[in-house]
């Protein structure tokens, strides 16, 4: 299996584990910044790994859904005959939610504006400690794993904290400070005085909660998810169908 990731140099950074009845143990890292877009570089790395391991040894290959690893796929397949290529079922989760927030243009314009509020918020100390005190130490960012799930993780907080936000941003604290009178405070007092602001929040929900719950799940270490993967998938369709058809019959 493997997993990236980019340090703060930039550089890209492959993981590779080898899973077994026995669990999950860590192989090695490598710095792929120079092969990580190749094709021809990708299938030498991962073919590399799977003789350093032995083929004997080696079932199937887990690596994220990007086209140029899907070629180096084809590639490795042919010569690894007794091996198999899987995507990672939490990138492919991901990839729907990214499609969501880039090709939706109600979901591109929600989470930006959900974005405004909470760099505005956090990027000053004593909003900051005005936000505690509504919402009782609560904070209106969830990090998760991946980074389209984040997103709405986000807008979930958002829409938990609605009330609290919408106290904060017309109590006398707030119309008192200076910030009011800035151009970037009456931006993002009038997206949460918004009441289509919050409506979109709701709608962008309902797509996308279905999904991270299913990402969830597969990417839990307590057990594994495979055989559960595509009942959790029809599930989710489902579960979104039927919170649109819900709204589009009030």
């Amino acid at each position: 299996m493997t997993n990236g990731w980019t340090d703060r140099r930039r550089r890209t950074i492959l993981n590779f584990l080898v899973n077994s009845p026995r669990g999950t143990v860590f192989l090695k890292s490598i710095d792929a910044s120079d092969i990580c877009k190749t094709t021809d570089k990708i299938y030498k790395m991962m073919d590399d790994v799977v003789e350093e391991i032995r083929e004997d040894n080696v079932i199937q290959i887990v690596t994220d859904n990007a086209a140029n690893y899907k070629a180096a796929r084809d590639l490795l397949m042919q010569k690894r005959q007794k091996l198999y290529w899987t995507p990672c079922a939490a990138h492919c989760i991901d990839l729907m939610l990214e499609d969501f927030e880039k090709k939706i243009p109600l979901h591109h314009d929600t989470i930006g504006s959900g974005k405004k509020i909470t760099t505005y918020i956090y990027s000053r100390t004593s909003l900051i400690s005005l936000l505690h005190k509504f919402t009782k130490g609560k904070d209106l960012i969830r990090p998760a794993n991946t980074r389209f799930a984040t997103s709405y993780l986000t807008l979930g907080c958002l829409n938990e904290n609605k009330g609290s936000l919408i106290r904060m941003f017309t109590s006398n604290e707030w119309q008192s400070s200076q910030l009011v009178k800035t151009r970037d405070g009456g931006l993002v007092e009038n997206l949460i005085l918004d009441k289509e602001f919050w409506k979109n929040i709701l709608n962008c929900l309902r797509g996308a909660l279905p999904l991270i719950k299913v990402l969830r799940m597969v990417d839990s270490d307590e057990k594994p998810a495979m055989g559960f993967i595509y009942e959790e998938m029809d599930i989710a369709k489902e579960k979104i169908q039927s919170l649109f058809n819900g709204v589009s019959k009030r």
